[in-house]
């Protein structure tokens, strides 16, 4: 008699699309948005240090390249400056929204959307537009992982990647998520900083 051992791993079919959601849909719900949620608008514009990049009115622009819509602009450089320059709440609330989750989802499952970049966009300059515009990419973004079974993560992501183009969506969606944590534990970090630099009345400490 031949005896057949299945391993338990084998036999549990897993939901590939609710584990790459879930990674960082869980952090975005449980950690990240409801730390958001008083944001208010001195921080969100707060410069911890001398030449950090922002966004600004137009005629306030801190770098040659500086681009943006509407009469606003996102700081920017290229190539970037070493050291890398430190960048505000704003500037990476709206580095997520546009050039993270808004010109993926764009280009992945909107077909017929514009695809947002920085020389278009109307830049948000206070915390509550900043949050909509965030919140508004990442829920298209996340919409769409949502709608790929297994055969669509497998397949490659396709030109507007570049040079990453060969590389399946599965890849791509667990790089956003990497993307979208990274970025999220700096924007904590300066609310942190934010908070302890000043008393309760938003006097910088001596």
């Amino acid at each position: 008699m031949t005896t057949t051992t299945t391993n338990a791993a084998d036999s549990m079919a897993i939901d590939w699309t609710h584990e790459l959601v879930e990674q960082l849909d869980w952090h975005w719900r449980e950690h990240l948005r409801p730390r958001l949620g008083s944001l208010t608008d001195d921080e969100y514009l707060w410069e911890p240090v001398a030449g950090a990049w922002s966004l600004r009115a137009a005629g306030e622009a801190q770098t040659p390249m500086a681009a943006g819509g509407g009469g606003t602009v996102a700081d920017f450089a290229f190539p970037e400056p070493d050291p890398t320059p430190v960048t505000t709440i704003a500037w990476r609330m709206g580095h997520l929204s546009v050039g993270v989750f808004g010109a993926r989802a764009a280009n992945h499952f909107l077909p017929g959307e514009p695809v947002p970049d920085y020389r278009t966009t109307v830049w948000p300059l206070t915390a509550g537009d900043g949050l909509e515009l965030l919140d508004r990419w990442y829920g298209h973004w996340m919409a769409g992982v949502r709608s790929l079974d297994a055969h669509g993560l497998a397949q490659p992501c396709g030109p507007s990647e570049g040079e990453f183009a060969e590389f399946s969506m599965a890849a791509l969606v667990l790089h956003i998520s990497r993307e979208a944590i990274h970025h999220g534990a700096e924007i904590l970090l300066l609310r942190d900083l934010y908070r302890h630099t000043r008393s309760t009345d938003g006097r910088i400490r001596s």
